[in-house]
């Protein structure tokens, strides 16, 4: 690639952004003279603010344009946070790289309450992630789950006007954005199972493009690549998006790879769990396995009524 720079498309927000700058200094570090660029693009996603993404038509809201832009060679590659990156890629793309995992856990944010284990039962309780909503509930039904949309600092911002009592917000991306001291509780993931690929930072390309893809690969963290490849085959079963209450989080264990899975009614009267372990090259059939362990339990009908 060299004297050719390497356009990398992204969002506009600034979590999107830093991921962006941190892909690009990776690959000027591994490739010493090799320059690169980003190409900002504003997607659908970051347009429509006013409604919940399952109303609109779920996360792959945020990468459509920027998948656009390989397709028509105005970029080169494209960075996602994983938990965006839908299961199916259009043709002539595909996912080069998956980062290092930084935390998967959910953040619990709030300027009243020190744990979320000692919430009031009313409690007014910023997501708008439907996953989220439906752990939140099955622990306080009585929780009014009030919508929450917009960057880190607007959600934020809102918590501060008053607007919520707490927020629960992705530890990975106040981590990147220097606000690690706004998280009042890092929430285990038995107390809110994370979301496919959470954490994770996907790196798309054209499939074709032998020189880009043999430079991606040098990027490409295998353990995490593993675990989210069983967390993206369990999602693939349960024709999951954000649409409905999917929670999925695997991890290495020696030679093994242990995955959990979770479906919810979004109101939290009903949550379907299962959980697997196997040999690590068994990672996708894992995933399947937790699927095929939710649906048996009924999780095919919750999936249905929201799909409908």
């Amino acid at each position: 690639m060299a004297g050719k720079i390497i356009r990398i498309a992204t969002r506009k927000s600034p979590l999107a952004l830093w991921q962006a700058e941190h892909v690009a200094g990776l690959l000027e570090q591994a490739f010493p003279g090799e320059k690169t660029e980003l190409v900002k693009i504003s997607t659908r996603g970051d347009k429509i603010l006013d409604a919940p993404l399952a109303k609109v038509g779920g996360k792959g809201l945020f990468v459509k344009e920027l998948e656009q832009g390989m397709l028509e060679g105005c970029a080169d590659i494209a960075v996602h946070s994983m938990k965006d990156v839908p299961v199916a890629f259009p043709a002539g793309l595909h996912l080069a790289a998956i980062l290092l995992r930084d935390d998967p856990e959910d953040a619990f944010v709030s300027n009243h309450f020190l744990t979320f284990n000692e919430l009031p039962a009313n409690v007014r309780i910023g997501t708008s992630s439907l996953r989220r909503q439906c752990q939140i509930k099955e622990k306080y039904p009585l929780a009014e789950v009030l919508p929450l949309r917009g960057n880190v600092n607007t959600r934020l911002a809102r918590l501060d006007a008053g607007e919520y009592d707490a927020i629960i917000l992705a530890s990975a991306g106040l981590k990147r954005l220097g606000m690690a001291n706004r998280i009042t509780q890092g929430l285990d993931t038995s107390i809110s199972l994370p979301a496919i690929g959470q954490g994770a930072i996907g790196i798309e390309c054209r499939v074709d493009d032998a020189e880009i893809n043999a430079m991606l690969g040098k990027l490409h963290d295998w353990e995490t690549g593993l675990c989210v490849a069983a967390e993206r085959a369990m999602n693939a079963r349960l024709n999951g998006g954000c649409q409905v209450p999917i929670a999925g989080f695997a991890q290495l264990q020696g030679e093994q790879i242990f995955m959990r899975g979770l479906v919810g009614n979004p109101d939290g009267s009903l949550l379907y769990r299962a959980e697997r372990s196997g040999r690590r090259d068994q990672a996708e059939s894992i995933g399947r396995l937790v699927a095929e362990d939710l649906l048996a339990q009924g999780a095919a009908k919750i999936l249905q009524e929201l799909f409908q």
